[in-house]
């Protein structure tokens, strides 16, 4: 299968390399990551299900063996260093506190096992509670607390220990869409004052790429137990190294249609969008090498601009520039509207498990002959969404006309 390297990062608190995990059923569950944590960064593992992406998390912890690989720490391998050793500590997914214990009793349960002395115990686990809005909530048990509560606390039994490496499996997923989006900017908070004072390195995974891209320092995208691409977020959004990631990234999801390149133009169905020199533009050489074959093209949601007047049913001109589709749903979400419509141009998916071979292989055949090979799935009708502003007079049953700017065409 394909690697793919994440660029080395100096000074790095976590680095894994080939890390490998293979279950006794014979299944691979991760596929020689390779990806490094810098102390005091905050980098987020995120994909499907079933991507791998927890399996790595709890190899760095050592609540898994390794397969095959190497994990460090700085510069010493952990790979056989047992979890109580490697000075990590982890939030899970279902908080996991202790149900009679007071709120202080959960945050301090680690520093009491280790024998911390009472006084700087009961000073560390004060200044958790500072950190995270808890002051007034020590003497509670968990049964007396809110989710977002119980979260913090979770957290705060994490930071309390000071650690080097600080690790989150989905620790949102269990709150409401308004505490999810309190507690993210929480945890940022959190992690930026651990990074700065003890330099402490932060992995977080997610399979919502919303939050991969709010928060992390950089992004992880795995897919089938492979890591697509690592990068920062506005890189995984603007530079996708593939098929997947194009279309995993962004929300809505990046419009994906099978398409024929000519130089100056590319053929999407019955329509032709003009792209001047789109086979010879700086950075875009190697289309050139598909010029007169099938490529898919891309398009974000939010980069198709209907024209005015395009939704009062008189309809424009087929000559004019851009895409004619026929709006079927219009859903007004208060600052945007989503605008779903068909054209004829045949859409394609990123299948999640299937590696993607040579485009002009996979798509072949005639025009009317749609195919399922390799990753992609044609489907007979190609439908796409748009993105625009809440008053633009676009309803269901309109024929409307999207312009595009050639720079923003994925190929």
């Amino acid at each position: 299968m394909r690697r793919v390297s994440a660029s080395a990062v100096s000074g790095s608190a976590v680095s894994m390399e080939g890390l490998t995990k293979v279950f006794a059923t014979g299944v691979q569950a991760v596929d020689g990551l390779n990806l490094q944590v810098a102390a005091g960064e905050f980098v987020v593992l995120v994909g499907p299900s079933g991507c791998g992406k927890t399996t790595a998390l709890r190899m760095v912890a050592g609540l898994e063996t390794i397969t095959s690989g190497s994990l460090r720490f700085g510069d010493r391998v952990v790979n056989d260093v047992s979890p109580r050793q490697r000075d990590v500590a982890m939030v899970f997914q279902n908080y996991a506190l202790y149900p009679h214990l007071t709120v202080a009793q959960n945050i301090g349960f680690s520093l009491e096992n280790k024998k911390v002395p009472r006084a700087e115990r009961d000073r560390r686990v004060r200044e958790a509670a500072g950190v995270l809005g808890l002051g007034d909530l020590l003497g509670r048990r968990p049964g007396q607390l809110s989710g977002g509560q119980r979260q913090r606390v979770a957290m705060g039994r994490a930071i309390v220990r000071e650690p080097a490496v600080f690790l989150m499996d989905e620790p949102l997923s269990n709150l409401d869409a308004k505490l999810r989006v309190q507690m993210r900017s929480e945890i940022l908070r959190v992690q930026q004052r651990l990074g700065e004072a003890r330099g402490t390195a932060s992995l977080y995974v997610t399979h919502d790429q919303t939050e991969a891209m709010t928060m992390g320092d950089r992004v992880a995208v795995l897919r089938a137990g492979v890591l697509e691409q690592c990068g920062t977020p506005r890189e995984l959004y603007e530079r996708p190294a593939s098929l997947f990631v194009g279309s995993f990234i962004g929300s809505p999801a990046m419009n994906l249609y099978e398409a024929a390149l000519e130089r100056e133009a590319v053929v999407m169905g019955s329509q032709r969008i003009p792209v001047p020199g789109a086979a010879g533009r700086p950075g875009r050489e190697g289309l050139a090498a598909y010029q007169g074959r099938k490529v898919i093209v891309g398009v974000r949601p939010e980069d198709l601009v209907v024209r005015a007047g395009a939704g009062s049913g008189a309809g424009s001109s087929e000559e004019e520039a851009g895409l004619a589709a026929d709006v079927r749903l219009v859903e007004a979400l208060g600052s945007e509207q989503l605008v779903h419509f068909t054209m004829d141009a045949p859409q394609v998916h990123a299948d999640e498990t299937v590696s993607e071979a040579d485009v002009d292989d996979e798509v072949g055949g005639s025009e009317g002959d749609r195919v399922a090979a390799g990753g992609i799935l044609a489907a007979p009708a190609a439908n796409g969404v748009a993105v625009t502003p809440p008053r633009v007079p676009v309803r269901a049953g309109d024929r409307v006309r999207f312009t595009i700017d050639p720079e923003a065409l994925y190929f």
